[in-house]
């Protein structure tokens, strides 16, 4: 594994600060998070953010395929290089923004495992879009800024339990893999990364529309998170009446002066389904 920063320099390239990008630089730590990740000879994965091919390398030495998304075109020619030289065929990179990547056209006919260094400033849209595909991912272990990580895996009644917790828990169990220090980036970041290992389930409970309203109702509820759920959710961009919302609450078996931070998933799943049969 080449350093990034000589790799960057060979170039005169740099680490896009607009992208939030910091290499993984540490060849132990790479090693580390293969391992946890338990990759065979016939795994499919799909990862975000190759980079300069940190994890990329490693996890293709034995994977039957790896497809690599990498938004940043000016990385593409580092990453085929380092490939190369590994004599890596098994890798196909696409420049591409991860939002505008067909990710069922990738799976094809088997189940993907997903990894990520993921760019802290969308690392939450990026997690949100793979609920929604989950359909076709088996697991997915993705690293985070530090303060994220702990608000994913939050329980209620924190202020670190938010919507982005009650949407995740919803669709996966959560379980903690590692946690890496800033050395072992290029550049060096301001904080420490946790990697989570998600393990996506589907909830034949709800179809596509009904679990669109789900991810609306927690959206709304906590929209002013300091206010009370019949306040919070009145307006805003369901437009709910106040009165529709103590109804719904009601047949929920909600308090309405609760607040959004205090219910657990399945309660917003009763509430839900309250708002669903009722609109």
């Amino acid at each position: 594994m080449t350093h990034p920063g000589q790799l960057l320099k060979q170039r005169e390239l740099y680490a896009g600060k607009e992208m939030g990008q910091n290499f993984l630089s540490n060849p132990g730590t790479a090693r580390m998070i293969v391992e946890k990740i338990g990759i065979s000879t016939d795994t499919r994965v799909l990862e975000i953010g190759s980079g300069l091919g940190a994890l990329t390398i490693p996890v293709a030495q034995t994977a039957s395929h790896v497809t690599t998304v990498e938004k940043d075109s000016r990385l593409i020619p580092l990453l085929q290089q380092e490939l190369d030289n590994g004599n890596l065929k098994n890798v196909e990179i696409i420049n591409k923004d991860i939002f505008k990547v067909d990710i069922k056209k990738i799976a094809k006919d088997k189940k993907l495992v997903v990894i990520g260094n993921l760019p802290y400033n969308i690392s939450s849209q990026i997690l949100i879009r793979l609920i929604e595909e989950r359909s076709c991912i088996e697991k997915a272990f993705l690293m985070f800024q530090k303060e994220l990580a702990k608000r994913i895996v939050a329980p209620p009644g924190g202020r670190d339990y938010s919507r982005l917790s009650a949407v995740v828990q919803y669709a996966a169990d959560i379980s903690f893999v590692a946690q890496i220090g800033p050395s072992s980036f290029f550049p060096r970041p301001d904080v420490d990364s946790t990697i989570l290992k998600f393990n996506f389930f589907e909830t034949k409970e709800f179809n596509k529309e009904q679990e669109k309203m789900l991810f609306n109702v927690i959206k709304a509820a906590f929209s002013k998170r300091r206010k009370t759920l019949k306040n919070s959710m009145a307006g805003g961009e369901l437009e709910f009446k106040k009165e529709f919302v103590v109804h719904a609450l009601e047949l929920a078996g909600i308090d309405a002066h609760r607040r959004a931070e205090t219910l657990t998933v399945e309660e917003f799943k009763s509430l839900s389904r309250a708002v669903w049969e009722t609109s």
